[in-house]
């Protein structure tokens, strides 16, 4: 499961570091290396297993659907495989960071079965409106996001 949150600094060449236990989990799936794609206003990043039982799910689906044929688009033609270097890093491909609005520092989050790349900024957004957003839902949990935690600590490099 990936859980947490982080702060990196990228690399001159859009290199970045992926949490130590995050790393710990792609090893023990017996990855190498991940499959990232544009979501929402992140990068998502899943291990190779996890995106083909996402892209299982999509065949799944009715063929010939707009929704599904969209979606499937989306997801596919903005995804890449990323290889892990020695130093546990990832190359964010340019058309990434721009697409997700990164600069020099990420904040990376895990979401149970994939962990996201958000632009600092953006991520800070989503943390403000996600009190809001869990009231709209009206899903009766009783649970307020933890809206105040921040990373620990400057970015690291």
């Amino acid at each position: 499961m990936f859980k947490g949150t982080y702060r990196y600094r990228l690399d001159a060449k859009g290199r970045l570091p992926v949490p130590a236990p995050f790393r710990r989990r792609l090893a023990e799936a017996g990855a190498h290396g991940v499959v990232m794609t544009v979501l929402d206003e992140c990068l998502a990043v899943y291990p190779p297993t996890e995106w083909e039982k996402l892209a299982a799910q999509l065949v799944a689906l009715p063929a010939f659907s707009r929704p599904t044929k969209g979606l499937a688009r989306l997801l596919a033609s903005r995804a890449v495989d990323c290889e892990l270097d020695r130093q546990g890093r990832i190359l964010v491909p340019s058309t990434q960071r721009a697409a997700a609005g990164l600069g020099g520092e990420a904040t990376v989050i895990g979401v149970v079965n994939r962990f996201e790349v958000w632009a600092p900024e953006r991520w800070a957004s989503f943390l403000r409106d996600s009190e809001r957003l869990l009231d709209d839902a009206g899903l009766g949990l009783d649970w307020a996001p933890a809206a105040g935690l921040r990373p620990q600590g400057k970015p690291r490099s």
